[in-house]
């Protein structure tokens, strides 16, 4: 038995015919771009994303979102950009010195009791509050600037 003189082509590159530009394929869609593809329709093509530089540890920005001011109608008050290491003690020792405190309440993660940043001090007046949010407004505390205003009500938040 003797094999055909034709060698099969398996495994081997064919080269472009003279004269022939070589083309680059397209790259195949992704998974989720060929199901993107099926709800858009044959005719709409999803542009391509560009390429996005991924930021280093040491060029990253901290993003700062200001904490909006809101006006005091009541004797609670929020207090924002707090240090971690700040106790309600005190909190209550720095809100003392401007009226009378009664109480005041870090906020802290549910399950790691870790302090999130802010926290909320009721005064006895809202006139203490009104002078407490004028005094410690901006104020340095354990090394961070303290963010004092009025804190939202439930009610304010269905108004809003």
């Amino acid at each position: 038995m003797h094999h055909s003189a034709r060698r099969s082509h398996r495994g081997r590159r064919r080269r472009p015919s003279r004269g022939a530009t070589s083309v680059t394929p397209k790259p195949k869609p992704s998974f989720w771009q060929r199901i993107v593809a099926l709800f858009k329709g044959p005719g709409e093509q999803s542009p391509q994303p560009a390429e996005k530089p991924v930021p280093s540890a040491t060029t990253r920005e901290k993003i700062s979102r200001k904490p909006e001011l809101v006006e005091v109608t009541s004797p609670k008050l929020y207090v924002g950009n707090l240090s971690f290491d700040a106790t309600e003690s005190d909190l209550f020792q720095l809100f003392n010195g401007v009226g009378q405190v009664k109480n005041a309440e870090i906020v802290s993660h549910k399950y790691t009791q870790r302090s999130k940043g802010f926290a909320f001090v009721q005064m006895t007046t809202i006139e203490e509050a009104r002078r407490a949010v004028q005094e410690l407004h901006d104020k340095e505390f354990l090394g961070r600037k303290l963010v004092v205003s009025g804190a939202k009500t439930p009610d304010m938040e269905r108004a809003a």
